[in-house]
């Protein structure tokens, strides 16, 4: 007898099942080029959270993905599917950029960052909300509007940046450095500076952000009224112009939160580490926001720890490919690509075998309460 799952189970049960099938595939490719899987796996953990530093570089990259696969959930509780989350960080990016080289050299550094952190986020929804309007009044399809627009911000950004965003007297397509202080402030000084011995790492305020970003949209989605349209949206556009709303309208309002949640992935990388405008600072972050987002079920909770499980993935790799000559970082993507296929693609497959056990251990649950209840009566 097949029972449908709780969410509490299809939130967090079936995601670590997924992930352990593509494991259990991964250590068996390893195993089959002469290296001991369990042996990798510990060597993975220990380069994504035990060795001095790994932690940092761990929760800078889970900092990205927790931006993107926010601004992918918004959009598909809507169901809209929002691939430009690549483009949109870009055009974040894009407009820190604008406000930071503009300012620094009038404004104090704090002043400057106050204005640089709602600035990715509008330029990122502008972004984004293009495309929602092309679907709402036009009729475009969204999943084309938004990878057309990832091809559309890198030529832009190439444009500027070899161009009149350029800094005098280089080669590179990157702006001038901003000016001292114009940065978020990185996790280890605050640390040190409390008395907790912290090891360097890029990890910067903007994880906090990202934290915060997370429980807004839980906050939105579930907790309002405007999240509700949104996820009424989702499920049927009539039930929604028959209760008064225009769904052209929460389509465009949707692109633009996405958007610029996609655009905020520009705080870590721009303001964060690279402190400066530079060609390709996204490195594929909004594409695997997608998969995040698939993993974590669209609910903020579960995309956060999909995060952290990627940024361990992409911290520890790097340390396989240090420790290993057979398991290159090729194998390492082959790793997360089994993930995302088994997250994504064969998100379902596990989902009849859990319902049937659940539902003979719901059935065994009613057998006993009966049988208690029979004995007391």
């Amino acid at each position: 007898m097949r029972k449908p799952l709780p969410a509490w189970v299809d939130i967090s049960i079936m995601p670590l099942i997924n992930i352990a099938a593509a494991f259990v595939v991964a250590g068996i490719i390893i195993a089959l080029i002469g290296e001991n899987p369990f042996t990798a796996l510990a060597v993975m953990i220990k380069g994504a959270f035990v060795y001095k530093g790994a932690l940092g570089y761990t929760l800078y990259y889970t900092t990205n993905f927790i931006f993107t696969g926010l601004a992918v959930a918004v959009a598909f509780h809507a169901m809209l599917f929002n691939i430009g989350g690549e483009g949109q960080a870009m055009i974040g990016g894009l407009g820190i950029g604008f406000i930071v080289l503009s300012l620094d050299p009038i404004l104090p550094p704090l002043l400057v960052i106050l204005l640089a952190i709602p600035v990715a986020a509008i330029f990122g929804a502008i972004w984004g909300v293009i495309p929602g309007w092309l679907q709402a009044r036009r009729g475009s399809h969204i999943v084309i509007t938004t990878i057309m627009f990832n091809f559309i911000a890198s030529s832009i950004m190439v444009w500027l940046l070899a161009g009149m965003l350029m800094a005098p007297g280089q080669m590179s397509p990157e702006t001038r450095h901003f000016a001292d202080g114009v940065s978020l402030m990185q996790i280890h000084h605050i640390g040190n500076a409390l008395g907790w011995p912290m090891a360097r790492s890029p990890l910067n305020l903007s994880f906090v952000i990202a934290l915060i970003a997370a429980v807004a949209v839980w906050v939105l989605i579930w907790r309002t009224r405007l999240g509700y349209i949104i996820r009424a949206t989702g499920h049927s556009e009539k039930a929604v112009i028959y209760a008064g709303h225009d769904p052209a309208r929460i389509i465009m309002i949707v692109m633009a939160i996405s958007g610029g949640l996609a655009g905020l992935m520009a705080l870590n990388e721009i303001l964060g580490v690279q402190e400066r405008v530079i060609l390709n600072f996204t490195s594929g972050y909004g594409f695997t926001g997608i998969a995040v987002a698939l993993m974590g079920r669209n609910h903020p909770f579960g995309i956060v720890l999909a995060s952290l499980l990627f940024g361990a993935l992409y911290q520890g790799g790097a340390e396989l490919d240090f420790e290993f000559q057979t398991i290159t970082r090729e194998m390492v993507l082959m790793i997360q690509g089994l993930i995302i296929l088994f997250s994504g693609a064969l998100a379902l497959m596990f989902v009849p075998a859990a319902e049937r056990i659940y539902g003979k251990l719901a059935s065994a649950d009613r057998s006993s309460d009966t049988r208690k209840g029979e004995q007391n009566g």
